[in-house]
């Protein structure tokens, strides 16, 4: 953990006018995953997306995603094709694989060595598709760990700022990592 800290601050002074652009440009960023246009990106040439799971698809901890994020999900897939919808994320588990695998034949969960922002897992989708750098898209809710990992990978990031949360259910966890993103957006 704290080598994963450690590396995560070196890279993020390195590539800190990149991070920077994320919270200017607004291209490089939308409020919530619904309304990520995603034929505007699929005719841009993306060809595979790499969505986070906590804050993207569902808030922190959840193992099931909402209907409307359901919907939205069978429509990337649609678009995407089987086999090019990849879900990252730092907590990875075998309930979540299993959801995935039950209700979203042709999406993989990666289970990562190293956590991001260590790009192993990006690099990993490249390797696996043998699509370009420039044909991938992460959609993630954090600077510091997703969008940096797809800075690093040099491949195309995303960046959502309104991420889905659960104060009901999660407030410590939320409210941690609540504090993270705010620290996050303020830095950079």
């Amino acid at each position: 953990m704290i080598n994963r800290i450690k590396y995560a601050l070196a890279m993020a002074f390195r590539h800190r006018k990149a991070l920077s652009a994320y919270r200017r440009d607004k291209t490089l960023q939308g409020q919530s995953i619904l309304t990520l246009d995603l034929m505007l990106f699929r005719t841009t040439g993306i060809k595979i997306i790499a969505l986070d799971f906590d804050g993207v698809l569902a808030s922190h901890g959840a193992t099931e995603i909402d209907l409307e994020i359901r919907n939205w999900l069978n429509r990337c897939i649609h678009i995407f094709g089987a086999g090019h919808v990849f879900i990252l994320t730092n907590k990875p588990s075998r309930e979540r694989s299993d959801y995935f695998s039950k209700h979203f034949s042709g999406v993989e969960f990666i289970f990562p060595k190293r956590k991001k922002p260590y790009p192993d897992s990006i690099l990993s989708i490249l390797q696996k598709t043998g699509v370009s750098p420039s044909e991938l898209l992460v959609v993630d809710d954090r600077l510091l760990t997703g969008i940096l990992a797809a800075i690093i990978a040099g491949v195309r990031g995303y960046y959502m700022t309104k991420p889905l949360v659960d104060l009901h259910n999660r407030r410590l966890s939320e409210l941690f990592i609540m504090s993270l993103r705010k620290l996050e957006r303020w830095v950079f």
